[in-house]
């Protein structure tokens, strides 16, 4: 089936792909909220297309460029939900009078008034979310905190208050269902709160966007919410297997690569596909740089990927039996990958595995910003 791909490919399973994308779309209809997914995990069209033929309503995206590609391709509702800076105002700009629906993202005061004089400055009314912090895990303001009606405040003339945007990134430290809901929780209650505080001082808030792919899927009930944001699910990989929202079985992504070689006294296999092609995150748990599995996508006991080069993967063998053999120059493998953004990054195409034995698909992919 592989023998005439070079190496190394990523391949995309249509099928599990597919079942991914049901399966949020299904549990966000019903908690009844919209969907917005994140789309910086594929940075393809055509897996876009997918997600919105399913009930996904606008996207979320981690860059300019992002927003740029997709509206060019249709896609008219965007949330870019990273902290807005002056030197990407211009940008942002130049998408809004092409006719792009862009809300972008604040977290300070100053950044708020920034965002208002370039809009006063040039004719338009920026649409503007605040982030929340929830959970300490990166960015954003704590609900109750007395800046934030103060950053709405400062978003006059220019600028209009939308609402409010949480990212519980700290669920994906978690493994267990009752820490998931529990986080899940956390997060809706604490943007809810954060909406009900700006509205005690006066201020509009119509959105209240919440998400990460373990807290939608955990969430038990989500009262006050909007709309949910989640990316990774579209693939999966092995740090959501970790955490426990999918199986090995439900990541839609791998590489595949190529035996070039071996170290038999070392028990050492050598591949084609190196951190170059895996990227260089090591996840959480102990895939080292990514599940080994056989040509046909099933986890090999004994056969770990703990060693990387920039172009040569170094696969260790404990298992039975001669690795020269059993693995010989020319075979593949293929590597499910710890974090599906970050290896799907090092990639300019996916190689889509049918669905249903039909001919196979090239679906090209971006990067950058």
């Amino acid at each position: 089936m592989y023998d005439n791909l070079e190496t190394p490919a990523l391949l995309l399973d249509e099928g599990r792909m597919q079942h991914n994308i049901e399966r949020m779309q299904n549990r966000m209809n019903q908690l009844g909220v919209i969907f917005r997914p994140h789309v910086k995990t594929s940075k393809c069209l055509e897996v876009v297309r997918r997600q919105m033929a399913a009930g996904a309503r606008g996207i979320t995206v981690s860059t300019l460029k992002e927003a740029e590609e997709f509206f060019r391709a249709g896609v008219d509702d965007i949330l870019y939900a990273v902290a807005i800076v002056p030197n990407k105002l211009d940008h942002a700009l130049n998408l809004i009078r092409a006719g792009l629906r862009l809300t972008l993202l604040v977290e300070s005061v100053a950044m708020a008034e920034q965002v208002a004089r370039h809009g006063a400055e040039h004719g338009v009314c920026y649409d503007v979310l605040i982030e929340i912090d929830t959970d300490g895990h990166r960015s954003g303001v704590k609900p109750a905190d007395p800046v934030l009606p103060q950053i709405a405040a400062a978003l006059q003339g220019g600028a209009r208050l939308k609402g409010v945007m949480a990212h519980a990134g700290a669920s994906y430290d978690l493994n267990t269902p009752e820490a998931l809901a529990a986080i899940a929780e956390q997060e809706r209650a604490g943007c809810v709160a954060a909406a009900e505080h700006l509205r005690a001082a006066g201020h509009q808030c119509e959105v209240v966007s919440v998400g990460s792919t373990p807290t939608a899927l955990s969430a038990q009930h989500l009262q006050g919410v909007t709309e949910v944001r989640a990316g990774v699910y579209v693939f999966f990989d092995m740090v959501m297997a970790d955490v426990g929202v999918c199986t090995a079985e439900d990541v839609a992504i791998s590489v595949l690569c190529t035996v070039i070689g071996h170290q038999a006294d070392k028990g050492w296999l050598i591949t084609d596909g190196g951190w170059m092609a895996m990227s260089r995150d090591l996840g959480h748990r102990s895939h080292g740089y990514g599940l080994v599995c056989d040509a046909d996508g099933n986890a090999i006991p004994g056969l770990a990927f703990g060693k990387a080069n920039q172009e040569h993967g170094v696969l260790q063998w404990t298992g039975e039996g001669d690795i020269g053999q059993l693995f010989p120059v020319g075979s593949s493998l293929r590597i499910l990958p710890n974090h599906a953004c970050a290896t799907g990054a090092q990639h300019s195409r996916y190689l889509m595995i049918p669905a249903s034995g039909g001919q196979w698909k090239v679906w090209p992919r971006f990067s950058g910003w």
